[in-house]
C-alpha cells in the first residue's frame, strides 16, 4: 500500500522539478506543451500549486518520475500537518520522537499499525512518551497519516536516515533562519581538539560539532550540548539519539542559565554567537567563570571562551570560532594578556575569507588548554594564517598544529611560533597575519596557470548561472496588482527601517563596518569603527540599501557581523510576512529609478517612498527567487571580470619577463 496523501497535499513547480530531477524551466514547458498536465488547485497565478497525487500520476505516465515519490509524499504530509497554531518545526520534532519510538519498539508499532486511525491516535502519545521525553506538548492534529507515511519511508531509508532527510529539507526551507557551520571547519576544529571521550558544545545549534564528534572519536562516552532555542535543541537531541550518540542536550542560555554547572569534559568545541550585547554583563559581573578577567560589555566572545575553559578538566582543550576583532580590540586586552601569561592560549588560526560563507569577515579558530596544577606555563603560541589556502586550509592548519605539539613548530610560509613575551605589548594583538612574513609571490608561470584555472572554473559556473535564467519566461504585463510603499509596510509592522548613527568614524577601532562601496561591489566590510552603543549591526536576512541615488544597490545579508556605515539604510523584514529577496529586488528597482531621475550627484534615494506590489508571501518568495537569480548573475559577472583581469595582467607580465612564451 502506498503512502497516503493528505487531502490538501500540494506541490509547487519547484517541488515538481525536484521530483523529476529537472530545472524549473522544464516544468514551465510541460505546462505549456501538454494539455493533460495537471491544472493548479491553489496558490496564485504567479506561484500556483498542484495536487501531489495528480502530479505523481502524470510524471509516472510520462516516465519522468526521478525522485522517490515516498520521500516527497512524506515531506508534503509533514507540511500539511503544520497549520493553524502548529509550527512546522513542532511537527518535525514530533516526527523525530515517533521515529525514536519506532527504533526502540518496532514490534509495538507493527501491532498497532493495522488498527483504525482513532485507536492509533489514542495510543500514540503514550507509546511515544514511553520511549522519549523529546516529544512536543502533543501530536499534531493530523498525526496518524504522518506516522503511517513515516513508517513507509523508514522501510526505504532507515530510521536515522528518514529523520536526516526531513531535517535537511527543513533546513533548506529555513536557510536564512538557521546558522550552519560548514563541515570542513567543524572537522578542523575537532581535529585540533581531539580525540576526546567527553565533548561539550554550549551553543550547539543543529548539533554539527556533537554529531561529527560521535563519528570521529571512537571512544566517545558523553556528548553534552545546550541550545538557546527549545525547538532546535529538541531537533538536535533527536538527531543524535537516532544515531545512537551518548548525547545529553538541554535548551537554554548557556551563559545565563548553564545546564551543566560543575561538570567538566575533555573538549569544548563551539561556534558561539558573536557581537551579542545581551549576553548578561550586568547579571554575571561576579561570576566565578571569569578566571581570566571580567569580559567587557561588548566582548561576548570572551565570555563564551571563559565559559568553555570553566568546563574543561585540567589539561582539557577548548576550540572556539572567533571573529577577527577579538584578537586586537583594546577592550579585551586585559583578558588576552591573562590568557597568555597563564599559558591557556595555545594557537590562533586565521581562516580564509568565505570558509564560513554566511559571515562577512574571515573568522579565526582559537585553541586553548586549561593548565593542570603544577604545569610550567607555556612560553609560546602558534600563529597560523590560512588566508591564501582556501581549498586546503584544514590540512595546512592541522599540519602546523601537529608539528607544534610535537615540538617541531619552527614555522612555514603559513605558520610561526611566537614567544609570549613578544605578544605582551601595549596592544596584545593576536592576529596571526601580523607575525607572519609576507608570502613571496609565486613564479609568473605558476601564477598565470593558477589564475587561468580559476577563470575557467568561474566561466563554467557563469554558464550554469546564466542557464538558470531560462526559468524566467515572457508573460503578459499585469496592471491589476495593488501597490504599496516601504513606508506603509513599516507602519504596518511588516518591516523596520534602521539608519546608522549620525557619525560613524571609519578607520577607528576594530568593529567591521559595511560601507556604501562594499554594498555596491558586493564585497566584505572594508572599514572599521570604534565600538558604539548606537551602531546598527546587520544580521542574516537584513536588506542593506544605498541612499545615494548615483549608486543604486540593495543587498540581502547572508550572515551576521558588520555594522551599518554612512549612506546606507537597513530594512529588516518580518519573515512570516515578507520575503527579503522580493523586497530587495523592488528596492533595487526603486534605487535605479532614483538614479535616472536625479539631477545632482548628491541626490538621495528615499527608501520609504519605494513602491512594491501587494502579494502573498508565497508569491513574494517566487519573485524573490527570480530577483536572487539576477543578483547572483551580477556577482558571477563581477567575479569573472576580476579573474579575467588577473589572467590578463599575469599574462602580460609573464610575456614581458620571458617566463611565458607561445607553445608550438
Amino acid at each position: 500500500m502506498g503512502v497516503p496523501v493528505p487531502h490538501d497535499a500540494t506541490v509547487t513547480a519547484a517541488d515538481i522539478a525536484r521530483l523529476a530531477a529537472v530545472g524549473r524551466a522544464a516544468v514551465s514547458n510541460w505546462r505549456r506543451r501538454h494539455d493533460d498536465f495537471p491544472q493548479p488547485v491553489g496558490g496564485t497565478a504567479v506561484s500556483p500549486t498542484f495536487s501531489l497525487a495528480d502530479v505523481e500520476d502524470w510524471l509516472r505516465g510520462q516516465g519522468k518520475l526521478a525522485d522517490s515519490p515516498v520521500r516527497e509524499r512524506v515531506w508534503q504530509t509533514l507540511r500539511a500537518a503544520a497549520y493553524g497554531d502548529v509550527e512546522l518545526a513542532d511537527v518535525l520534532t514530533f516526527a523525530g520522537a515517533f521515529l525514536l519510538y519506532l527504533r526502540a519498539d518496532p514490534g509495538h508499532w507493527r501491532g498497532l499499525a493495522p488498527a483504525p486511525d482513532e485507536k492509533i491516535a489514542a495510543a500514540l502519545p503514550g507509546a511515544v512518551r514511553a520511549h522519549t521525553d523529546l516529544m512536543p506538548d502533543g501530536p499534531p492534529p493530523d498525526a496518524v497519516p504522518l506516522v503511517r507515511a513515516l513508517s513507509q519511508l523508514v522501510d526505504e531509508l532507515g530510521v536515522a536516515e528518514t529523520f536526516e532527510f526531513l531535517r535537511t529539507r527543513y533546513l533548506e526551507h529555513h536557510s536564512r533562519r538557521v546558522y550552519l557551520t560548514p563541515e570542513p571547519v567543524v572537522r578542523l576544529m575537532l581535529g585540533l581538539g581531539g580525540p576526546a571521550r567527553t565533548v561539550l558544545d554550549p551553543a550547539c545549534g543543529t548539533g554539527a560539532y556533537l554529531g561529527m564528534a560521535n563519528d570521529l572519536f571512537k571512544d566517545v562516552e558523553e556528548l553534552l550540548g545546550q541550545e538557546i532555542d527549545d525547538t532546535t535543541a529538541r531537533m538536535s537531541a533527536i538527531q543524535l539519539a537516532l544515531h545512537g550518540a551518548p548525547a545529553e542536550i538541554h535548551p537554554g542560555d548557556s551563559l545565563l542559565a548553564d545546564a551543566f554547572p560543575g561538570r567538566t569534559v575533555d573538549l569544548v568545541a563551539t561556534n558561539p554567537p558573536f557581537n551579542d550585547r545581551g549576553w548578561g554583563y550586568e547579571e554575571l559581573t561576579g561570576d566565578p567563570r571569569w578566571e581570566y578577567g571580567l569580559p567587557p560589555r561588548m566582548e561576548s566572545e570572551l565570555a563564551w571562551l571563559q565559559h568553555g575553559l570553566a568546563h574543561v578538566r585540567p589539561g582539557g582543550t577548548v576550540v572556539i570560532l572567533m571573529p577577527p576583532a577579538v584578537a586586537n580590540r583594546r577592550s579585551g586586552r586585559r583578558v588576552r594578556s591573562e590568557l597568555l601569561r597563564r599559558g591557556a592560549l595555545r594557537a590562533v588560526i586565521g581562516l580564509p575569507s568565505g570558509a564560513v560563507p554566511n559571515m562577512a569577515v574571515a573568522l579565526a579558530v582559537w585553541v586553548l588548554r586549561r593548565p593542570s596544577p603544577g604545569d610550567t606555563p607555556a612560553d609560546d603560541v602558534l600563529m597560523v594564517d590560512t588566508s591564501a589556502d582556501s581549498e586546503t586550509f584544514p590540512k595546512v592548519a592541522l599540519d602546523a598544529w601537529r608539528r607544534y605539539t610535537k615540538g617541531k613548530g619552527d614555522g612555514t610560509d603559513a605558520s610561526v611560533v611566537v614567544r609570549i613575551i613578544d605578544l605582551l605589548d601595549d596592544e596584545v594583538d593576536l592576529t596571526p597575519a601580523r607575525y607572519l612574513p609576507q608570502r613571496s609571490a609565486p613564479a609568473s608561470k605558476g601564477s598565470f596557470t593558477a589564475a587561468q584555472d580559476l577563470l575557467l572554473t568561474k566561466t563554467a559556473e557563469l554558464r550554469e548561472t546564466t542557464a538558470e535564467l531560462s526559468a524566467l519566461t515572457q508573460a503578459e504585463a499585469r496592471d491589476d496588482v495593488p501597490m504599496t510603499t516601504i513606508g506603509e509596510l513599516a507602519k504596518a509592522g511588516v518591516l523596520q527601517i534602521l539608519r546608522p548613527p549620525p557619525r560613524v568614524r571609519i578607520g577607528e577601532g576594530d568593529v567591521p563596518v559595511l560601507t556604501l562601496e562594499d554594498v555596491a561591489l558586493g564585497g566584505a566590510p572594508a572599514g572599521t569603527a570604534a565600538p558604539d552603543a548606537d551602531h546598527v549591526p546587520t544580521t542574516a536576512g537584513d536588506i542593506v540599501v544605498s541612499l545615494a541615488a548615483r549608486h543604486p544597490a540593495a543587498r540581502v545579508m547572508t550572515g551576521d557581523g558588520p555594522v551599518l556605515g554612512p549612506g546606507l539604510a537597513l530594512i529588516r523584514v518580518e519573515p512570516a510576512r515578507a520575503d527579503p529577496d522580493f523586497v530587495a529586488g523592488w528596492l533595487l528597482l526603486g534605487a535605479q529609478g532614483a538614479r535616472l531621475r536625479s539631477s545632482t550627484s548628491s541626490a538621495r534615494f528615499d527608501v520609504r517612498r519605494a513602491r512594491l506590489p501587494r502579494l502573498t508571501l508565497e508569491e513574494q518568495t517566487e519573485l524573490g527567487r527570480a530577483f536572487r537569480r539576477l543578483t547572483d548573475l551580477e556577482s558571477a559577472l563581477r567575479e569573472t571580470y576580476e579573474l579575467g583581469a588577473d589572467v590578463l595582467r599575469l599574462g602580460l607580465e609573464g610575456l614581458g619577463a620571458g617566463t611565458l612564451r607561445p607553445s608550438d
